[in-house]
């Protein structure tokens, strides 16, 4: 392991006298933390304002460009920290960085010989999550759990879950990264044959709890699934998703909620008891559930884009035992990015593979389709089959499938080739204030992070830096 000392951070310190400049000066934006999987609160958000509505000609500014190794984890920054998981060679490494002098803190890793089974990259897919007293939790492509120190990065506990639980082979790797929750670290380990979800003390590793699996799924009816005998649970059924669980509160109590490969599972955050499931899985065996269930107004929203699944709005009745359907359709199907939650829609890339990638605003109470675009200029048509290279322009002038998060009124969405656009949430129509060609190429299926006005992208071997702040060099309204 190596390590590079630094400064002592001033951050804290001068946390009072920014919140005062703050209030003084309306046009002064806030820098926030981005220490976790989709954001401070899970929810692709950020609360920083003051954000360029528009960028110069030449597109957002570079403010930092970098070669990473491979995988498809977001990064996570704090304070002046931003940490990475990605794969170098035979190595999983974790790898922290200045976020202003961009140079390595330290990095840390562990062997690998993890190989996708489908021919995608062999990288890790969770995202470090960076806690309050400044611990790292990372979670390898072969089930590699570690606990780090922010600092220097030592290694504090480690557990091999692979190796210690009964654990099927998934279909693309390890995908759901870890909650932490206070002393809590709840991990979909997805082991046989109850032992799908586990909380671990998250200071020390231990094993807390251990829950789901064949206790709560065998013997079921699959919904949906017209026709077929109830569930006869075999010891090899896979139970991890790409899904990472969801701490929510439901009629005043909490509610752990795990989008399972078997479907959605709610759970007792303190002991794992299962207090209600729901099936949610394609007929085929080759399929997943991969976005994290979104909680509103006390109603959960799920979605997959494998064969007809489509999308289901539960709510929970009041003794939170079961639940109604409140509408199940297909105007989603979420491969793996998360939906953005805005005033009462849904807006989400919806489409399995590359070619039917559109992005939707969808009505919650409803599941109405409002409207969808492919990210495509007006006017450009689709091309002739043999004209090569008008479908090199088409799909690079579109999304594709992409992810996106929300910030200061505006959503930045990535297109799976590198496209970035800018637009405005609305009901009526897809409202684009800008686009740029960030130069990253495919596949572009890691979401964006925002942290101090610095929009972060990944592809596969590059980490870029876009300087996305409200600046007097943007184009003329």
């Amino acid at each position: 392991m190596k390590s590079i000392p630094t400064s002592a951070r001033i951050i804290r310190a001068i946390a009072p006298f920014t919140v005062l400049l703050a209030l003084i000066s309306p046009i002064q934006s806030l820098a926030e933390d981005w220490p976790r999987f989709l954001g401070p609160k899970g929810t692709s958000v950020s609360s920083e304002t003051n954000l360029a509505d528009s960028w110069p000609e030449s597109g957002a500014p570079i403010v930092w460009k970098t070669s990473i190794g491979t995988g498809y984890s977001a990064p996570s920054v704090k304070g002046n920290r931003l940490v990475l998981h990605h794969r170098v060679g035979n190595e999983e490494q974790i790898r922290c960085f200045s976020t202003t002098t961009h140079e390595t803190l330290w990095e840390t890793g562990y062997p690998t010989r993890y190989v996708d089974p489908y021919g995608y990259n062999n990288g890790p897919r969770c995202t470090p999550t960076i806690s309050e007293d400044d611990k790292v939790y990372t979670f390898g492509a072969e089930g590699v759990l570690s606990c780090l120190d922010l600092n220097d990065g030592s290694l504090i506990w480690r557990r091999e879950t692979q190796k210690e639980w009964t654990v099927p082979e998934a279909f693309f790797g390890v995908g759901s990264t870890p909650l932490l929750v206070g002393e809590k670290l709840y991990v979909m380990v997805g082991g046989q044959p109850n032992s799908g979800m586990v909380a671990l003390n998250a200071q020390t590793g231990e094993t807390i709890w251990e829950s789901v699996g064949k206790k709560n799924w065998d013997g079921q009816v699959a919904v949906d699934w017209s026709g077929q005998p109830p569930q006869d649970w075999k010891e090899y059924e896979k139970q991890a998703s790409y899904a990472s669980p969801v701490l929510t509160e439901l009629e005043g109590k909490p509610q752990l909620l795990c989008f399972m490969r078997q479907g959605l599972v709610a759970l007792n955050p303190e002991t794992g008891s299962v207090l209600w499931d729901r099936w949610f899985r394609a007929k085929v065996n080759e399929s997943v559930n991969a976005i994290n269930p979104i909680v509103h107004d006390g109603q959960i929203f799920i979605s997959s884009a494998y064969y007809r699944s489509g999308s289901v709005v539960l709510d929970p009745k009041p003794d939170l035992q079961s639940f109604e359907e409140i509408w199940q359709g297909l105007a989603l199907e979420i491969h793996w990015s998360a939906p953005l939650l805005i005033d009462g829609h849904l807006y989400a890339f919806s489409g399995r593979n590359e070619p039917d990638g559109v992005f939707r605003c969808v009505e919650w109470s409803s599941g109405e389709l409002k409207w969808e675009a492919q990210g495509t200029p007006p006017g450009m048509g689709i091309p002739s089959r043999r004209d090569f290279e008008a479908i090199r322009k088409f799909r690079e002038a579109r999304f594709g499938r992409g992810s996106g998060i929300l910030a200061d009124g505006k959503m930045y969405l990535l297109g799976e080739r590198g496209l970035l656009t800018l637009a405005r949430p609305n009901i009526e129509k897809y409202e684009e204030l800008d686009r740029m060609d960030t130069g990253l190429k495919y596949p572009c299926w890691t979401a964006p992070i925002l942290s101090d006005g610095i929009l972060y992208l990944r592809s596969e071997n590059t980490l870029l830096g876009l300087d996305v702040k409200n600046t007097s060099n943007q184009k003329a309204e």
